[in-house]
Order: structure tokens, then sequence, then C-alpha cells
């Protein structure tokens, strides 16, 4: 690992559709190699009229299968809702199964998210963040709940004007990633804006956006004063392990994992086609099988690729 990371707590994005549970437990090794201290897991949504139940909360759940890591990544779980009182259904449904701690989404840029209010929504309604801020803290607990969002909606001031609304709140962390709702993922990120909320944050405070991996800190924004980071990594690590040796090793494992908790070989399929996509983008190796890999219709097919 190279010199400074050590200084950086690193958590793993929650990127919906990839960093899973078959996923989590798949690259076990590789992502605690890379020093994650754990990771946020893709957000479940709690809409008004939330009954929780076990099958909601399967991705949280280790897996039952005789090869489960049995040093599992610590996994913080994400929550997306417009709705306090679904929110806090939920989050009673994951103290009663042991979690101490959960994630308030309020970033995610899809437009059929933010147009329901939800994700970054959120920033057309402030009262609802608020009372949303307020219900994760009072059930979690003080310094237990947190909040994921970006800089704006389509200004990368509207954070910035919000931070006395989020300063009222004990948070364990506000992470930002440093584009607007707008940008999606295109663009660069503010980080001159990102360290002007840092600045006048009461809460600890996460980079997210265009980190790389392995993570290199030369120019990422440092907090608390005292060069100490907390970084949130996601698209960069997932396309970096396909790079690895052990690459093909790994993805059978995914594949097994994945056939355990789904049923036929189209949902199988789908899930590795998401990863390679990550995969081509850092690899000529799989950049060259990924015109064979696309058109594959078997798992057996697939698995023929990653010998």
């Amino acid at each position: 690992m190279p010199d400074g990371v050590q200084r950086a707590e690193l958590w793993l994005a929650p990127l919906r559709g990839v960093t899973i549970r078959a996923f989590r437990e798949a690259f076990a090794a590789p992502i605690r190699e890379a020093g994650f201290a754990g990771a946020f897991a893709p957000f479940i949504p709690a809409n008004p009229g939330l009954r929780v139940n076990d099958r909601m909360l399967d991705d949280l759940a280790p897996f039952p299968s005789a090869g489960a890591c049995a040093d599992a990544l610590p996994v913080v779980p994400q929550v997306i809702t417009k709705d306090p009182a679904s929110m806090r259904e939920l989050l009673k449904g994951l103290k009663d199964r042991g979690f101490a701690r959960a994630d308030l989404n309020a970033g995610c840029p899809f437009p059929m998210i933010r147009r329901r209010g939800r994700g970054s929504g959120l920033f057309q309604t402030p009262d609802v963040l608020e009372r949303l801020l307020a219900a994760g803290c009072d059930e979690m607990g003080p310094g237990r709940f947190s909040l994921k969002i970006r800089l704006g909606l389509e200004r990368p001031d509207e954070l910035l004007k919000l931070m006395p609304v989020v300063n009222r709140h004990p948070l364990a962390v506000l992470t930002v990633h440093a584009r607007t709702a707008k940008q999606m993922y295109e663009g660069g990120c503010d980080l001159a804006r990102f360290r002007e909320i840092a600045a006048c944050s009461a809460n600890p405070v996460m980079y997210n956006g265009d980190v790389p991996f392995p993570v290199d800190l030369k120019g990422r924004p440092a907090q608390d004063g005292d060069g100490g980071r907390r970084l949130m990594v996601g698209r960069a690590f997932v396309r970096a392990l396909g790079l690895r040796e052990d690459a093909g090793e790994l993805l059978r494992r995914y594949v097994a994992l994945s056939q355990a908790e789904l049923s036929g070989d189209r949902p199988v399929l789908g899930r590795m086609k998401e990863l390679l996509t990550y995969w081509t983008e850092a690899s000529p190796r799989w950049r060259r099988l990924w015109p064979v890999a696309k058109t594959c219709r078997t798992v057996d097919e697939l698995l023929l690729l990653t010998r």
C-alpha cells in the first residue's frame, strides 16, 4: 500500500447492483487487502406502509452457505426515502437485527429517483430532509446515523446553504460526492466547494467522487485540520479488480454465490455482465473478451471465458 494510505479511512461505496452481498463476500480478500474499514450497502427503499421482513434485508445478512466468509466486512445499511415514519420502521428492523449504524441516501442523481423527492430530490424539500435527519439520529442514537449527499441538485452551492440544517444533527459522518446531481457522474469534481463544506461542518466529513485506486492522496482534500482523510471509493476499486491476476477465480466465486441466491442463468448473467462493464474500462484482457462475454446465454459459456 502506498505511503500515506494508512492515514486514510477507506469505505466501499454503495453501487446499486454491484457492491451487493455476493460481491462483498466474493471479493472479501481484495477488499480487506485494500484496507477498507467497511462498506455502505446499496440503498433499501422505505416507502409509506413499510413492513420490515427478512427478505427485504437479505442483502445485509451473511450467506447461509458453508463457504461463507467468517470474517465479514462491517456493513452500514443505507435507506432511501422521503417518509420519516417509514424510515423509523426500517431503522427499528435494522436495530432488531443487530445493526448499530444506518445511512440516508440524499444524493442519488437518477431522474426517476429525484423526481419522486427521494435521493437528491430532497434538496427541493429541506424541511423533509431535516425531519429525516432528526428521526434517524433519534432512532439510531447520536453518532450512529449518517448522510450521503451531493453538492447540490443543479448548483454546487446548494449543500453549503443547507449546512446549518445538517449541523443541527449529530451524525456519524457526512459523506459528500463532490458533484451536483445534474452532473450525474460526468464532469469534474469541485474540490474547492467540498473544502468549504468540510470547513463549516459540525460533523466528521467523508469525500466521495473520482477517488482513484490504488488510492493516491495527492490533491485529495484533508479534513480535521491534521491531514486525516475519510474517503469513499467505488467505481475505481471495482474497475481495478479486473486487473488482478486472480480476477477469473474471483469472478467464478462471484458466480457461485450469485447462483446460490438467484434462480436461473439470466439474472446471474445480468449481474456478471454489470461487473464486466467496469472491468472492460480498465483491463485490456476483459476488453478483448467483452464482445463474446456480452453475447453469452448461459453461465457455463461465461465461465469458459474466465479460465
